[in-house]
């Protein structure tokens, strides 16, 4: 009989599939490590990019900032000038006024009955203090005051009778309600 040793066949066949398993191993380490370090290039590119983005974002966050505190500078700027065109309109508009108002109450003074006094003007309010010949006078100096363009509305606070160089007369005190734009 003869007979056929296969071992060292198997043997060999087991070291073929070791080296076989070892060089898969391997290339799949490498494979995976290779996969490994590309991600990790990429996460770290990408991590870098948005870096960039970000720095290039808060400078121009930065720029926009101090434009935005240029506008309300201006902002600020064109209220003060607003203001200032409104109160020189106002001085503009009014500064005939008391020429004006001097120039009505000089014209609805009836001379020969009523001597003013004194005329003080607090906002709209006018204060008239004077003497008149009688009650009469008052009267229609009062009227007269009504009818003219300044003044929307008298009110006689008092009236007494005085003597001045042996002749009685009416001190009285007015106050009118001024209006401006007349």
């Amino acid at each position: 009989m003869i007979r056929i040793n296969l071992l060292p066949y198997r043997e060999t066949e087991k070291k073929a599939d070791l080296q076989r398993q070892i060089v898969i191993l391997a290339g799949t380490f490498a494979v995976f490590l290779l996969v490994i370090v590309s991600l990790q290039v990429y996460v770290t590119a990408a991590v870098i990019s948005l870096g960039t983005k970000v720095k290039d974002r808060e400078d121009r966050l930065a720029v926009l900032q101090k434009k935005i505190g240029d506008i309300e500078v201006f902002k600020q700027d064109m209220k003060d000038a607003e203001k200032k065109l409104s109160i020189i309109k106002t001085l503009e508009r009014n500064r005939l006024y008391p020429v004006r108002l001097l120039d009505e109450l000089s014209r609805v003074v009836p001379v020969e009955d009523i001597w003013l006094e004194k005329l003080s003007e607090q906002g709209t309010e006018l204060r008239i203090e004077g003497v008149a010949r009688n009650n009469i006078a008052v009267a229609l100096f009062m009227k007269n005051l009504e009818k003219s363009g300044f003044i929307k509305s008298v009110d006689l606070t008092s009236s007494k009778q005085t003597e001045i160089s042996s002749v009685k007369v009416q001190q009285f005190i007015l106050l009118c309600s001024v209006e401006r734009g007349a």
